[in-house]
């Protein structure tokens, strides 16, 4: 598509966002009583949110234009972060992760695919060079250690190794001996027919008639070839053949410009920096000597004697030109005294508060407050970014004519702009050192003062006392302070701490959207999250947060996410594309991984505060522990007495504390056992839970398609998928993948084409293997009700059923008195 369609697809986006934006200053101000209604408000706005993102997100990754880039991604931030702000609101009104908002979908008349969370494309795209350098610098320090994952070289007998040689080598004797068999028998086949020849001789017919099909077939090619060029031309596919060597030559100069793109990235600026310093430069030093000069004069006029000229630290001569008016001094100074009120006023209900809580009295419960004034949206921290985006969308671009820019890579009179405030601010700095001398000469020559601006210094560095150092925490305490980070990754490497992530991406992890879950909400049947709801949530509270540095630091922070479910339901897939989306650092702390490493408390002060170290100076990262549940285990098993697991229990909650919201560093637990942890300590480390299901019947459905074609297979009416999908209910991902890739052997691939797939091939194979049984599926649904979130929406829904019974019986009593 051209620059046009992207173009447009920009303006359509930005329209929807005002209308959006219009949406939230007049309905979520407003507050509302009735939930159900409040979650169809906040699930409209999310798809809404969800469709302009995705728009952005295409016109960000194939619009050339730089300055627009700038812009749509300041305003793809603000709309990342709304979403999940939006999220955080549908958490808290559902006490539920999981949304079931198919009825909505279907009045939009929109398919589940418009609400799948897309992966924006500059999260690698920006710092691609860095991260393929870094992936060199790791593969070489796993082969220099001997970590270097090969595939193992099976192991064979001597006979068996003898065997083989001999049949390769009769192989290529018989390829050998036939080739040479060949070669002789054409060699006498040639002879005879020279012979034939000579005794014959040629026949002219046939030689004229071989000609002349040489001959016709040359003409009637180019003459098909011309018709289709001049049909082309006509239909306007083509260009004609006086435009064609321009268009040649301008392709040259594109392959041209595409090598030499990021030259004039660098240089373009620069050069238009250095231009407007010569044009521009004395009229803007003279203009701020004569400001300067005569903000000296009107203060000795007022004042009666020359200013102190302000130190670079407060701001130089950009102090004194920004001297504020008196009106404006009066208006800071009401400003001040109301706050001063305000305080007043409010250290005295404090007080009042105290005093009545002495006395006995109590306070009235703020719940039922806001129970009886309703839901109200909280404050937002992206809806300023989001504005301020649409806003120069619309003083810059939305009007703006763009017949004369043919490349549409840049705008040089923007460039312009934005580099004056910058060469001014230089010039400025030359000014400052003049104008300060100037004073000094006027001073002396005006007022016979001298500058002791040299002695003060002295003295106030004397007068100026050093800080108390403030006792740092554990975590926060560099122990490394002589060690690069280069050597601190280096070591991690070695020891295993930091390891190569799979190159797996979210879009690999298949699962169809579940179509029924608002209808058995509403027949009061929680149904089970599917694989596309899991997928969801690992892109809103892993992927986005990691991938941009502005919405992690502004929207509602995640430090640490638990990924729970059986076995082979795809967690340490999650885990790796995780890191492959967001081209993240992968840090394994798994109790197996770490057992032996760095012995004793002070070993894991040691290696906790490496990994921290390194993971916030080459954020995004990611600190994955792998059965999590080992390290807050209610009692240790003797076998793993060794090993040690529950090492990181106490000092996990210090490791997370260390974590600010500046730090692109998350907290990845996987775990197929949580039942058999400690329920308190465990979720107060791990503050998000995603439960993931078994799949259900759709998602079996499109895995084994998946999984057979990704093998190489072929889907055939022979191989009945639904039959399969049917069958292997109860079965796991990791199940079906281990079936399909026992079924389809080098050897059945090669007998592909002669005898295709049947279902029962992968029924013995499916057999072998134990599924996840109903008990140890109800076990999570258990434990998942005992956790902070399952207890709020267990107690919610028998809060609901409670006010239906109190409804029911109001009704039954009105209609006995009539």
């Amino acid at each position: 598509m051209s620059q046009a369609t992207y173009n447009k697809m920009w303006t359509d986006a930005q329209k929807d966002l005002d209308i959006q934006l219009q949406r939230e200053r007049e309905e979520f101000l407003q507050p509302e009583k009735d939930r159900v209604k409040v979650f169809k408000l906040l699930a409209a706005s999310y798809i809404k949110y969800m469709q302009i993102f995705r728009n952005l997100e295409t016109a960000h990754d194939q619009l050339v234009h730089r300055q627009k880039r700038a812009v749509i991604r300041q305003e793809l931030d603000g709309v990342i972060g709304r979403i999940l702000e939006m999220k955080k609101e549908m958490v808290e009104l559902e006490n539920s992760e999981f949304h079931y908002i198919d009825n909505i979908l279907e009045d939009l008349k929109l398919l589940p695919e418009d609400i799948e969370v897309p992966i924006p494309r500059y999260f690698i795209k920006e710092k691609l060079e860095v991260l393929q350098q870094r992936e060199k610098i790791l593969d070489q320090i796993l082969l220099n250690a001997g970590l270097q994952t090969q595939k193992p070289v099976k192991a064979m007998a001597f006979e068996e190794a003898i065997k083989m040689i001999q049949v390769a080598e009769r192989a290529r004797q018989g390829r050998c001996r036939a080739a040479f068999m060949k070669q002789i028998y054409l060699e006498e086949k040639r002879e005879g027919q020279t012979k034939l020849q000579v005794q014959m001789g040629p026949n002219p017919d046939d030689a004229a008639t071989c000609i002349q099909k040489v001959w016709r077939g040359y003409i009637q090619r180019k003459k098909t070839e011309k018709m289709r060029e001049e049909e082309m031309i006509f239909l306007g596919m083509t260009l004609p053949p006086h435009l064609k060597a321009t268009s040649i030559s301008q392709m040259h100069a594109g392959q041209i410009n595409a090598l030499q793109g990021e030259v004039q990235e660098r240089h373009e600026e620069v050069f238009i920096k250095d231009k407007l310093r010569e044009t521009e430069g004395l009229n803007i030093k003279e203009t701020l000597q004569d400001q300067i000069g005569q903000c000296f004069i009107e203060c000795r006029h007022i004042i009666g004697k020359f200013p102190d000229y302000p130190t670079g630290e407060a701001g130089g001569s950009m102090a004194i030109l920004s001297q504020k008016t008196p009106e404006q001094v009066a208006a800071e100074l009401a400003a001040k005294k109301e706050m001063a009120l305000q305080k007043k006023t409010q250290k005295e209900k404090k007080e009042k508060e105290g005093k009545e809580k002495m006395k006995g009295k109590k306070p009235q419960k703020t719940g039922k407050k806001e129970e009886e004034e309703g839901w109200k949206m909280a404050p937002s921290n992206f809806l300023s970014i989001m504005e301020e985006g649409n806003s120069q969308y619309k003083a810059v671009w939305q009007n703006r004519d763009e017949g004369w820019d043919f490349l549409q890579d840049h705008d040089p009179e923007l460039i312009k702009e934005e580099k004056r405030e910058e060469v001014e601010e230089e010039i400025r700095v030359q000014v400052d050192e003049l104008m300060q001398q100037k004073l000094e000469n006027l001073k002396l020559a005006v007022d016979g003062e001298k500058s002791d601006k040299q002695k003060k210094g002295r003295k106030s560095e004397k007068k100026k006392k050093t800080p108390l150092r403030k006792k740092i925490p554990e975590m926060e305490e560099d122990l490394t302070p002589d060690r690069t980070i280069d050597s601190l990754y280096r070591e991690l490497v070695e020891e295993g701490l930091l390891i190569k992530a799979k190159t797996v991406n979210l879009s690999d992890y298949v699962g169809e959207y579940s179509y029924l879950g608002t209808t058995l909400r509403q027949v009061d049947i929680e149904p089970m999250p599917s694989l596309a709801d899991v997928r969801q949530l690992i892109a809103l509270y892993g992927i986005l947060p990691l991938g941009s540095q502005t919405v992690h630091e502004k929207a509602p922070l995640v430090k640490a996410l638990l990924l729970a479910g059986p076995a082979g339901v795809g967690k340490k897939m999650l885990v790796h594309a995780i890191c492959t989306e967001t081209g993240a650092n992968l840090f394994n702390l798994s109790a197996s991984n770490i057992a032996g490493k760095y012995p004793g408390k002070s070993g894991l002060h040691m290696m906790l505060h490496m990994v921290l170290k390194v993971a916030k100076h080459l954020q995004p990262s990611v600190v994955w522990i792998g059965d999590t549940e080992k390290i807050f285990s209610k009692a240790v098993p003797k076998a793993e007495e060794k090993m040690n697991p529950k090492r990181l229990e106490k000092i996990l909650p210090k490791f997370l504390k260390a974590l600010k919201a500046q730090d692109r560093v998350l907290l990845v637990g996987t775990t197929n056992r949580p039942f058999d942890a400690n329920l308190k300590p465990f979720c107060k480390v791990y503050q998000k839970i995603i439960l993931i299901p078994r799949p259900d019947y759709a998602s079996r459905f499109v895995l084994w398609k998946h999984i057979i074609l990704q093998n190489g297979g072929a889907i055939t009416n022979l191989l009945n998928i639904s039959c399969l999908a049917k069958v292997s209910d109860g079965f796991t991902q990791g199940h079906i993948v281990q079936a399909v890739q026992a079924v389809l052997t080098e050897l059945r691939l090669l007998q592909m084409t002669r005898k295709p797939l049947r279902t029962a091939e992968f029924m013995t194979s499916l057999a072998r293997q134990d599924p996840v049984y109903k008990e140890e599926e109800e076990t999570f649904k258990v434990w998942y009700t005992k956790t902070p979130l399952g207890k709020a929406r267990t107690r919610a829904l028998a809060d609901s059923e409670k006010a239906g019974k109190g409804k029911t019986k109001e009704g039954k009593k009105g209609k006995g008195k009539n």
